[in-house]
């Protein structure tokens, strides 16, 4: 047997070794495509500088190389040792200080974390490099698109760094790595769960901590918005955001936990820029956090954070750092669809209020609010509007496409694509809300997302001044109207059709007995001035464990008298492949790849280019035309069931007939034999 000759490596400057040979042998060349730990730009050393979320991680050093000169930056973290490759338990990849500091993969996403986190990139590629010889390396790649602990996506197709060898093989990279429409669909999924079950949990350590249910909500979301750097207009950071080591459970009544939160709330929302009304509103509701001395004194630790803290805390502190360290940190991590404030409020809702059914209140589920903005076509040009916002998960559904759109428009991070987005958050979105609670929920949802709270307004859509709506010029609008209101909340939409730019889409989700006869008053109106373009029946369970009832999707163009010449499309999305119950939601069939093809069902009807296995369009699209009564909108009353026989029919009758003669005379044969 032959020895082999290969040279196990001694230290980690073999393995720096090896890879400084691999790009080079790449046609790169060092301090001009690659470089080494500190011989990086000022922008690169700056991002890496690291951010008040992550104090206690500032001195791991910097990644072993980097390279700047691609769409995205790209940074390498190398270990001796194939058994220092990453740091990894059944839920997914180490973070502790000790995985970060000795595992090539850890090392290397912390970086990129980081970067992302200091808002300089929105994207990195993360190498992690480690081995025992040149014969025995392992190369991790991974694209990273968020400082969330969960927001990177591992390349398994790309093992070597060839991809780096030029300006087009990274291109190719680069289009196969960013996330699928199938990739974000299951994000926003899992993330939903995921933030469930983070609600239970925490909802136990608030009930635990005697914080009243009703409080509850605006704990979760003042603390939230504590934790956020405070910026000027120029986005420079004026203060940092708290963390739970600011906390130390001080007797001193200007230092308090409680009074600390407050304080720092007070201030970040001052620097927002926000009018004196909303600044006072929101002010108040955050104020209860300080209210209670008690919840500022040291006490045992509840057991959903004692493996968070390590000596006894005040109330203020543990509900502080189960927050920080589980949805804080996670916020970039979560689909971009995602209600965040909403789900946390139908948990508590469920404690407050029973199952919310007495205020009618209903969040529509995310990736329903993606679905309808798609259906309308929105994009960064848009101005949308939502009249019963709740806590803005119709109009945080329309950001993230309009976002999106201008990003490919423009490239991602570039000046134009950034200007632009700041333009949709500022000026494209508008949303009022009567219930105060609600309101403050759906500002500090959009401040979580980078503002776009500029025009969330307080009270009730009917009663605002009407310049409101001529200066916004709103050409979609979406909504899911509280259903104890008159109608099932039909006047909502034909309110907001009225004050739409004509040529304008909408889109609402309602209990489709509004379409059949207990709105006829308001949908008469509607059809006066408005054209009816299509109605979805969704699946029965969609709202549970909140409500149990059959909804429709109604899209509507605005002022465009109905034709009855025109036919309305009607499709049947009752089974979206999901099934729902109070404690989850199950894939059951295919519902990533059903929610796709609904939205191309809805633009191409009966020719739409589905997958064959999972539909039958015949028998879930119809074209159909309405009257002008009102009463008439609905799948079920226009599907057509067929009752004239076929051919198979009448075969497979005679062939059953025939098989019952036969039977009966072999049984007579077997009685006259006995």
């Amino acid at each position: 047997m032959t020895k082999s000759s290969t040279q196990n490596y001694k230290l980690e400057s073999d393995i720096n070794d090896f890879v400084k040979a691999k790009l080079t042998s790449l046609g790169l060349e060092k301090l001009k495509d690659f470089n080494e730990e500190s011989a990086m730009s000022d922008y690169l050393k700056e991002a890496l500088r690291g951010s008040a979320k992550t104090k206690n991680k500032t001195n791991f050093g910097k990644p072993d190389f980097h390279l700047e000169g691609y769409r995205i930056p790209i940074i390498i973290e190398n270990k001796l040792g194939l058994k220092k490759l990453k740091a990894e338990t059944k839920s997914g990849l180490k973070f502790d200080e000790k995985s970060i500091a000795n595992y090539a993969v850890n090392g290397a996403l912390y970086y990129a974390q980081n970067m992302i986190s200091s808002e300089k990139y929105h994207e990195v590629v993360a190498i992690g490099v480690a081995g025992d010889d040149s014969e025995n390396i392992s190369i991790d790649v991974y694209y990273v698109f968020g400082a969330s602990e969960k927001a990177y996506k591992k390349i398994d197709a790309c093992n070597t760094f060839d991809f780096l060898e030029n300006q087009a093989t990274f291109e190719s990279f680069y289009k196969s790595a960013i996330l699928s429409e199938e990739e974000k669909h299951k994000i926003l999924i899992s993330s939903q769960e995921e933030l469930r079950i983070y609600a239970k949990k925490l909802n136990r350590l608030m009930h635990n901590h005697n914080i009243t249910a009703a409080q509850r909500v605006l704990y979760v979301s003042g603390m939230l918005l504590s934790m956020q750097d405070i910026r000027d207009k120029d986005g420079n950071i004026l203060g940092e955001g708290l963390i739970p080591d600011d906390l130390i459970g001080s007797k001193l009544e200007k230092s308090r936990d409680g009074k600390l939160i407050t304080d720092q709330i007070e201030e970040f929302l001052k620097s927002r820029g926000i009018s004196e009304q909303k600044y006072q509103l929101m002010l108040s509701s955050f104020s209860q956090i300080s209210k209670d001395e008690q919840r500022d004194e040291p006490m045992e630790n509840d057991k959903e954070v004692a493996k968070l803290l390590s000596k006894p805390s005040s109330t203020n502190k543990q509900v502080f750092t189960f927050i920080y360290e589980n949805i804080f940190k996670s916020i970039d991590g979560f689909g971009g669809h995602i209600d965040m404030m909403g789900e946390l409020y139908s948990e508590f809702l469920k404690y407050a209020l029973g199952d919310g059914k007495e205020l009618g209140i209903v969040l529509t589920p995310p990736y329903v609010t993606k679905l309808m903005a798609q259906i309308l076509g929105i994009n960064s040009s848009n101005r949308v509007m939502d009249l019963a916002t709740g806590s803005a998960g119709f109009l945080i559904s329309a950001m993230e496409l309009m976002i999106d759109d201008a990003q490919k428009q423009f490239g991602k991070g570039t000046t134009k694509a950034n200007e632009l987005i700041t333009q949709i958050k500022q000026n494209q979105l508008l949303g009022v809300e009567l219930n105060a609670e609600m309101y403050t929920l759906a500002a500090t949802n959009m401040i979580l997302r980078g503002d776009g709270s500029s025009k969330i307004e307080k009270g009730s859509a009917f009663n605002r001044p009407d310049s409101l709506f001529t200066d916004f010029k709103a050409d979609r609008i979406l909504l899911n109207p509280p259903f104890s209101y008159d109608e099932n909340g039909m006047p909502f939409i034909a309110y907001g059709l009225d004050k739409m730019e004509k040529g304008g889409l909408g889109a609402i989700i309602i209990q489709d007995s509004a379409g059949s006869g207990k709105a006829v008053s308001t949908n008469q109106k509607i059809l006066k001035k408005h054209s009816l373009l299509a109605s979805i029946k969704m699946p029965t369970d969609l709202f549970q464990p909140m409500a149990g009832v059959q909804t429709s999707i109604y899209i509507f163009e605005a002022h465009k008298p109905h034709d009855i010449d025109n036919i309305v499309k009607f499709i049947d999305f009752s089974n979206d492949g999901y099934k729902r119950t109070e404690r989850s939601l199950s894939e059951i069939d295919h519902p990533v790849e059903r929610y796709a093809d609904m939205l191309k069902i809805y633009k191409a009807g009966k020719n739409a280019k589905v997958t064959p296995d999972l539909w039958n369009l015949a028998d879930i699209y119809v074209e159909d035309f309405i009257t002008l009564e009102g009463n008439d909108w609905n799948f079920t009353q226009h599907k057509k069931i067929d009752t004239k026989p076929t051919l198979a029919d009448f075969k497979k009758t005679i062939a059953d007939y025939l098989a019952w003669e036969v039977s009966q005379l072999l049984k007579k044969e077997s009685e006259q034999g006995k």
